[in-house]
């Protein structure tokens, strides 16, 4: 009896090895497929970052594709792209406060909603294939529209652009881009009222 059972116990701990094996493969050889980044941009007392990671294009239709029109996109590949502020910001006129969020977007045709979550998840999607993002944590949602770039970009790319006052938070890939303008509240605060 004491056999069967350390027999049992064997094969059931090398059934758990084989698994944690193959999850830990699933999870980590996307990698190669979708490496990950992390963008910073720096400006006197500001610091944003943006970790994410980047999936490449490969001969397939992207918006409205591969990744579909009106659904929730955990904006890259992988796990969910984070965002994180030590100021708080103006957001296309919204408040975000300093700290960090998940980003998630909803792909349109003429135009995205940005979505910054106060909650992180463990991956990007569950099990199910879809997204981990709970709603309730949903601390701003804007709709920025879309841009028509003229050369294709393979790779997924976020990035910071500096445009006059505003910082873009820019979102490219395939033939889209989408560039969501960034101010400091400090900015704001100093920026003088006109009268017409």
């Amino acid at each position: 009896m004491k056999k069967k059972v350390l027999l049992g116990l064997k094969i059931l701990s090398i059934a758990l090895l084989l698994i944690l094996v193959k999850l830990f493969y699933d999870r980590y050889a996307t990698k190669a497929y979708s490496p990950e980044d992390t963008v910073v941009y720096q400006d006197e007392s500001l610091d944003l970052e943006v970790f994410y990671n980047r999936p490449y294009k490969k001969d397939r239709k992207i918006f409205g594709g591969l990744v579909p029109y009106g659904e929730v996109w955990r904006t890259g590949a992988n796990e969910a792209t984070t965002f994180s502020t030590n100021e708080d910001l103006m957001i296309d006129g919204s408040m975000l406060e300093a700290g960090k969020y998940t980003l998630w977007t909803i792909p349109m045709e003429n135009s995205w909603k940005v979505i910054f979550n106060s909650k992180m998840y463990p991956w990007g999607i569950n099990l199910d294939n879809k997204p981990y993002r709970e709603p309730e944590y949903d601390v701003l949602v804007i709709e920025i529209p879309t841009e028509k770039i003229q050369e294709t970009l393979e790779q997924f790319s976020i990035y910071f652009e500096k445009d006059h006052d505003f910082v873009d938070l820019t979102f490219s890939w395939d033939r889209t881009k989408v560039s969501v303008p960034i101010k400091t509240e400090k900015e704001v605060s100093k920026t003088p009222l006109s009268y017409n």
